[in-house]
């Protein structure tokens, strides 16, 4: 069957005020304060934890290879896991978007690189969870994205083929899986680097999600 899989931080879900809260905790454990900003840096956020602790490294002067950034990365996650949820709000037209997908006969799937148990967490948390055949994080399989076998085996698992794929994402992450998978990809515009999404060339670009499941049925084809 045809699947549609989805990205879920920056994609699904904005989640970068929670794990900018996160990081925040972090920083202030090390008497350093709040060093990153929900606005400005929300799309570091959505690169990951350690993405984030290499930001407040340079921003104390430190060098982006600081050691502090493994010592603190599992504090982050549990500083996450206990308030994973205040902030993140689902983007709107999102989980219409899905059950439509669903209606016209396609398989949804999520493919991640949060941690497997706090994206199970996060959308049980959500209410959504459910919705979706399948869901796959970053510690699910020995490989994660971009490697085309986390895309791959999320869609087996959904009970989908992989030859007849999408991946609807927002980060160079994204758009590399599916180049390195030979399928075709959906980068969303009103993450916090969509302005940047069009420089990736990816099949599509979704600007609402109420378009995506025509522009699904242009790129896969009707089931």
């Amino acid at each position: 069957m045809k699947t549609v899989v989805f990205d879920l931080d920056g994609t699904l879900a904005d989640t970068s005020s929670d794990l900018i809260a996160a990081a925040n905790a972090c920083f202030r454990d090390m008497d350093a304060g709040d060093l990153l900003d929900p606005a400005k840096d929300a799309a570091t956020a959505l690169r990951g934890g350690r993405a984030m602790l290499r930001l407040g490294m340079e921003r104390m002067g430190r060098t982006a290879d600081d050691p502090l950034i493994d010592k603190y990365y599992d504090a982050l996650l549990e500083h996450y896991a206990r308030d994973i949820a205040t902030h993140t709000r689902l983007y709107d037209g999102a989980m219409d978007s899905v059950a439509e997908l669903k209606l016209r006969g396609y398989l949804v799937a999520i493919c991640t690189n949060k941690p497997e148990r706090l994206a199970h967490e996060l959308l049980t948390r959500l209410g959504i969870r459910d919705h979706f055949a399948a869901m796959l994080g970053a510690d699910t399989l020995p490989v994660r994205k971009p490697h085309p076998e986390h895309l791959f085996e999320t869609v087996r698992r959904a009970g989908g083929d992989p030859t007849q794929c999408l991946l609807v994402g927002d980060t160079a992450t994204d758009r590399n899986t599916s180049k390195a998978a030979g399928r075709p990809s959906i980068l969303v515009t009103f993450g916090p680097a969509g302005a940047d999404m069009a420089s990736l060339v990816p099949d599509a670009l979704l600007e609402r999600y109420s378009d995506l499941p025509d522009l699904v049925e242009r790129i896969l084809g009707k089931v």
